[in-house]
């Protein structure tokens, strides 16, 4: 039986929503709308010192204005969740995290682990030390992994970060944006961090236990996270699930090169908003930057749904000049589309 597609955006409440994250989330709605699918929010704000207040209720102002709306999670206008798979606030979910762990130490793929950075990162400046991984740390070391454990062994850890036991052997995936991506887990990352010495889950436990638990057949997000994915598909295969299929989009950059950050407030969507800027201007152009319009001129998010195509989508960065907010509070649009 087919699935119903289902796609999700997840936003983190830590910075006002800038059309970098607006392209993002454009095209994860619109892929999900092509395909008749239903769309999840789902708000990542398990870093609480991390989190702005104000920033979720800004983040469902800004893409409801922008045209985008979704089917389950905190209604636009309240906050108060709907939908079948309550609670969409991770910081919420902490018994679906726990029951994930459990699993996990029941088929041996957990472990305890008093390591710390530290330790990893002196792996690197020893002799003939390992090169740095995925994360910026040398990959975890297999001689670090304990011997056989106490059944119920979890229940009684206590200071410890829990780790993943990785498999050995490729992880390839097709991504619909970059095509096929191969990457040796356990050479490039090894076992690594599900639940942190401080008792906070890792986004990696996170985001794979809520797509599982919320039936997410397809995961659109940033570049950014593309070294995220061959570690999630070892995990939720190991939690007995089917991955999703993946498309991870380019960043929008500014014109050093830099991914859009607090610094580049002016193009933020409540900024662009408070400046007189129309929702079809700026749609209109992240459409264009998605290879969907043949100009940026203004159009309205849904009409931008009949048009999707994956293969329209460029792979590269788009670069967002210095100049871009004017021209989309002029309704121009213009701007640069590919860093290439």
């Amino acid at each position: 039986m087919k699935l119903t597609p289902r796609g999700r955006y997840a936003p983190s409440p830590t910075g006002a929503i800038h059309v970098g994250n607006a392209r993002t989330a454009l095209a994860a709605w619109l892929s999900a709308r092509a395909q008749g699918g239903a769309f999840v929010w789902r708000l990542e704000d398990l870093d609480g010192p991390r989190v702005v207040p104000g920033m979720a209720e800004a983040a469902r102002r800004d893409l409801a204005w922008l045209g985008l709306d979704w089917d389950e999670g905190p209604d636009a206008e309240t906050g108060v969740d709907r939908g079948p798979h309550a609670p969409y606030h991770q910081s919420a979910r902490g018994a679906h995290y726990e029951a994930a762990l459990e699993r996990l130490a029941r088929a041996g793929r957990l472990f305890p682990c008093r390591r710390s950075r530290r330790d990893l990162a002196g792996l690197a400046s020893a002799p003939h030390g390992p090169d740095h991984g995925l994360d910026g740390l040398p990959p975890y070391p297999r001689a670090w992994r304990p011997g056989a454990l106490p059944e119920g062994w979890l229940g009684a850890a206590t200071d410890c970060a829990l780790r993943f036991r990785v498999d050995d052997g490729l992880v390839c995936f097709d991504d619909r944006v970059r095509g096929r991506v191969c990457e040796d887990t356990a050479a490039d990352v090894g076992d690594f961090v599900l639940k942190r010495r401080d008792g906070l889950y890792a986004y990696q436990l996170a985001v794979v236990a809520d797509d599982l638990a919320m039936g997410i057949t397809e995961v659109v997000r940033g570049a950014d996270l593309l070294g995220s994915t061959a570690r999630q598909i070892g995990l939720i295969e190991a939690l007995g699930g089917t991955p999703p299929a993946y498309a991870h989009v380019g960043l929008v950059v500014n014109e050093r090169g830099e991914k859009l950050s607090k610094r580049d407030g002016a193009l933020a969507l409540g900024a662009l908003r408070d400046r007189g800027a129309r929702p079809e201007a700026v749609a209109g152009w992240l459409g264009w930057t998605l290879g969907l319009l043949p100009d940026p001129a203004p159009c309205p998010a849904a009409d931008l749904v009949a048009r999707f195509r994956w293969s329209l989508v460029p792979p590269g960065p788009v670069v967002a000049d210095g100049a871009l907010a004017d021209r989309l509070v002029g309704n121009a649009g213009w701007g640069t589309r590919n860093a290439e």
